[in-house]
């Protein structure tokens, strides 16, 4: 049985067969006795990507008073739900982000704390994920921000929209419109400032193309 700590692009922490190609978390949110969740789902607004690897160390998942060891099926997964790159195993990631952050909105430079607050305010909503606005057509979005459509989560890339599901993303379609937009807007307009964030193999191995209209 999946321990319940793989995350989905709305936020929510859920019990699936998925290996994640990322790790992050948002502070000690479970009970290491049985390796199950509080009833909380945050302890802080530094909601973080890490990578699953490094250095040679290793942790059993859940197992300690420490903290909650979450998965992302890639960047752009984490991103969505409302995560940043971690400023201690993904350094130049973390820099590179806030450099882009700095540029979409004019500042010379920005401090994690200050992105954190912002992310908070832009991912939560009455404590639940908050959905956006979204004013331009999904294809015109910045590669690995991520939309909702008729409750399904899309990954635009390429102009083109991958579905989110546990395996990875499927084939891709052309998406005239969805429902709202699940990626932070700051986030939005750092990745449309020039941060480039790591996506799933089953959308960066797809061919630099664009579907025919009629594949939906």
């Amino acid at each position: 049985m999946p321990l319940q700590n793989r995350v989905t692009p709305f936020g929510e922490i859920v019990a699936i067969e998925q290996r994640g190609t990322f790790m992050g978390n948002r502070g000690i949110i479970h009970d290491p006795a049985t390796r199950t969740l509080l009833p909380r789902r945050w302890t802080n607004k530094a909601w973080i990507i890490c990578v699953c690897e490094f250095r040679g160390v290793r942790r059993k998942v859940m197992s300690r008073r420490s903290w909650t060891e979450l998965f992302f099926l890639d960047e752009a997964t984490a991103l969505a739900a409302g995560h940043r790159p971690c400023y201690y195993c993904r350094r130049e990631a973390a820099r590179e982000f806030a450099a882009a952050w700095a540029r979409a909105h004019r500042l010379e430079q920005v401090g994690a704390a200050d992105i954190d607050a912002r992310l908070h305010e832009q991912r939560l909503q009455n404590g639940v994920k908050r959905l956006h606005p979204l004013r331009e057509a999904p294809a015109e979005l910045p590669d690995g921000a991520m939309v909702v459509l008729s409750g399904e989560a899309y990954l635009v890339a390429r102009g083109m929209a991958f579905r989110w599901c546990v395996s990875g993303y499927t084939a891709p379609v052309v998406l005239p419109r969805a429902d709202g937009l699940l990626t932070p807007p700051s986030t939005v307009s750092s990745l449309r400032a020039g941060f480039r964030c790591t996506l799933h193999p089953s959308v960066s191995d797809v061919p630099d193309r664009r579907p025919a209209s009629d594949c939906l």
